[in-house]
């Protein structure tokens, strides 16, 4: 068993035989960060960033991890849909839910919504920076604080000359690039991987894994199980936390 000191640019590696480096070069990253691909960069690897979140929580719950993780993040956003509709149609010149607020319950209503509002965005921006910046930095080596400070560069320059239509463009252009993505991890796992290759490989393999690494509060210690203690606690705080989130993030 060896030690080997790297570079700053990449990883600190324990094992000789376990070298895990980035597929991509630090000087790709900073391309990417501050080139012309900054304006798509930042929603990509946000959206990366809630991949790795869903993959972590399969990871440690079984596949009832990745089913309470997107159940307690669209559940707020059908309700707020719904809401938004009705907010508009009974307060038209309204921008945000705060001036409606200020209307219905008053001025102290109104600094005790938008403290929480205030809050709820600085902590949202910092979660998504320092999970965009992890992704950056996994995959080219850019340090984690210098992303977290040059990422947010391709968004104020898209804003301020696209405004409002260039957000749009590129969250669009987003999605569909991260739903490209999707496809071919999930093809290359269940159809073309060497390891894997089939959705009856998989299932072996994860019925294997819980044998060896039972999962704590699973039924069984099985993956496969939608019934987790571990996995319902999630869920509630899940679904608790991104109602502020999705709410008050409009503030």
């Amino acid at each position: 068993m060896s030690t080997t000191i790297s570079s700053p640019q990449a990883p600190t590696t324990v094992a000789s035989s376990n070298v895990v480096t980035p597929p991509l070069s630090t000087g790709f990253g900073y391309g990417i960060i501050l080139g012309l691909g900054a304006a798509f960069c930042i929603g990509m690897v946000f959206t990366t960033w809630a991949l790795k979140r869903s993959s972590a929580v399969a990871y440690n719950y079984g596949v009832s991890g990745p089913f309470w993780y997107a159940s307690g993040a669209t559940v707020q956003v059908l309700l707020f849909a719904t809401l938004a509709i009705e907010l508009k149609r009974k307060s038209p010149n309204a921008h945000t839910f705060l001036e409606v607020i200020k209307a219905r319950y008053g001025v102290a209503t109104h600094a005790v919504y938008i403290t929480f509002g205030l809050i709820t965005n600085i902590l949202v921006t910092a979660m998504l920076l320092t999970g965009g910046s992890a992704v950056v930095s996994d995959l080219t080596g850019v340090p984690t604080a210098a992303a977290c400070f040059l990422l947010p560069i391709g968004v104020v320059l898209y804003t301020m000359f696209g405004g409002i239509k260039a957000t749009f463009l590129t969250d669009y252009v987003h999605t569909v690039m991260i739903f490209i993505i999707i496809l071919v991890f999930a093809f290359t796992a269940y159809a073309t991987n060497e390891v894997l290759g089939s959705p009856t490989r998989v299932y072996e393999l994860l019925a294997k894994a819980a044998e060896a690494h039972p999962v704590e509060g699973n039924a069984g210690g099985s993956y496969l199980t939608m019934k987790s203690k571990e996995g319902a606690i999630f869920f509630v705080i899940n679904i608790v936390g991104n109602f502020g989130t999705v709410f008050l993030d409009n503030g």
